[in-house]
Formats: structure tokens, sequence, C-alpha cells
């Protein structure tokens, strides 16, 4: 009966917040406040808050709880259990199944798979220079005549 009382309290001030949000133009803001505050009320109404009540004071509803946390724990220890790598079978299983997971890779793999004579031939590390070309500053020659051209 109190938590109803409680509840009820609770939204009346919430909607005296609204109303005077709403006194001040704020409108949006003021139907915020209200929605939050008839909540409490609604819950009351379906019956939550007489079911929570019931519950906080029953034995068997903490004993619930308590397998409830008790399976969870077991949930996080397998899954961290399992990701540790310890998940299922002996030790030497644990070997061979990596063993034959190395030996399903190619041993070959890192290999290049382009043989010698399909490789291009290598540059020559001196390379003869058109005629017009003498110095790598005249590469630029047409984008400097374009820039000045355009006042830059």
């Amino acid at each position: 009966m109190i938590a109803e009382t409680v509840c009820a309290a609770v939204s009346a001030a919430g909607l005296g917040i609204a109303a005077i949000t709403a006194y001040r133009k704020r409108f949006l803001r003021a139907a915020r406040i209200a929605a939050y505050s008839l909540v409490p009320i609604g819950l009351v109404m379906t019956g939550v808050v007489e079911w929570l009540a019931d519950s906080a004071f029953s034995p068997t509803a903490w004993a619930g709880f308590g397998v409830l946390g008790a399976a969870w724990l077991l949930f996080a220890t397998t899954r961290a259990v399992e990701r540790r790598g310890g998940g299922g079978g002996t030790r030497k299983e644990r070997k061979a199944a990596q063993a034959a997971q190395r030996e399903a890779i190619a041993p070959a793999a890192s290999a290049p798979s382009l043989g010698q004579g399909s490789r291009p031939a290598a540059r020559p590390t001196t390379t003869p220079r058109a005629a017009g070309s003498t110095d790598p500053g005249d590469d630029f020659s047409d984008i400097e005549a374009i820039l000045k051209k355009h006042g830059i």
C-alpha cells in the first residue's frame, strides 16, 4: 500500500512540474515530463508495483534470484574457459588437432607462385633521358606555363 501511495505522489508532483513548464511556454519539455510522470501511476494500475513489493519480501523469490545468479556464473565461467582454449579434450587431443590444422595449410604457400621465367625484365639502373629533357625540373615546365598563364 505504501508503494502505491509513493508512486501516486511522484506522478502528481511530476504532473505539477509539467504544468509549470508548459506555463513557461516550453511545451515539448512539458510533454516529456508529463510522460515520465505518468509511468509510476501506470505501473501501479497494472499491478507491477504490487507484484514487485510481494516479490521483494518473499524468500522464495530471493532463492530464485540466487539460482539465476548461479546459472549466470556457470555460463560466464564456461565461456571464459572456452575462450582460453581449454574447451574439451585432453592435452594430447588438442596438440593433435593443432598439428592437423598446420598440415592442412600448403607448405609452399609462402613461396611465390610465379616462376623466374615469367617475371618482367629488370630495368637498367641508368635510363637514357629524352633528348629534350636534360633536367628533372623540365618535367614541370608545362605546368608552370599553365599556372603563369592564369596568373598563379
